[in-house]
């Protein structure tokens, strides 16, 4: 049961792609995760009315949005802390965190064991070109988990540095906050529930 006060977001959307990560074996932990159970995708209300703002801008540049990750269970969350508990498998070490051990990525700061995704209004996304159906070189991959997703990170193309700056302001101006240390992550800046961990099924 969705709760009151969310929407999935293909219904405020109009040249958008949606491939929830979690809902597939391809991501960090090399396997669905707890509660993803469907590539749909939900955000609160108010997030997904900015959400479709920053694809009417997009949209304007030649680009689309490319969707990974939206609101997230907190049974999601618990599996990642699972997950770096469990034996090293190296199933998903060298495309996702090749330079360190499983078990160091939460006091690295890489994963936590909470998550603003759990409030309903945070989204991991990037462009893609409307015309080639490509995705924009942003100099390094969704959940990847180095100092290269920094968004001050260095050595990037010049190509990778304007994409992200690209997406950067196309968000901002869309009413999203960003952090430091993932250039996909942006949450709604007068997100409706801060403090509220939500807990239902991605179904």
């Amino acid at each position: 049961m969705i709760p009151e006060g969310f929407v999935n977001v293909t219904e405020v959307l109009r040249l958008s792609k949606v491939e929830l990560a979690y809902a597939t074996e391809h991501n960090f932990t090399g396997r669905i995760v707890n509660g993803y159970y469907a590539n749909h995708a939900y955000l609160t209300t108010e997030a997904a009315r900015a959400l479709a703002l920053a694809e009417e801008k997009a949209n304007a540049m030649g680009y689309g949005l490319l969707i990974w990750d939206t609101y997230r269970p907190q049974r999601a969350v618990d599996d990642f802390v699972q997950w770096s508990a469990e034996t090293e498998d190296f199933k998903t070490k060298g495309e996702y965190y090749p330079d360190y051990p499983k078990e160091d990525l939460f006091d690295l700061g890489f994963i936590s064991k909470t998550s603003s995704h759990t409030h309903g209004s945070t989204v991991d996304l990037t462009l893609y070109d409307l015309k080639s159906g490509k995705e924009l070189d942003m100099g390094g991959h969704f959940d990847f988990f180095s100092p290269v997703s920094r968004r001050d990170a260095k050595g990037l193309s010049e190509e990778a540095e304007r994409n992200r700056e690209v997406l950067k302001k196309i968000m901002t101006e869309s009413g999203f906050g960003i952090i430091e240390e993932e250039w996909w992550h942006f949450t709604l800046k007068r997100e409706p529930y801060p403090d509220t961990v939500f807990d239902f099924e991605v179904q």
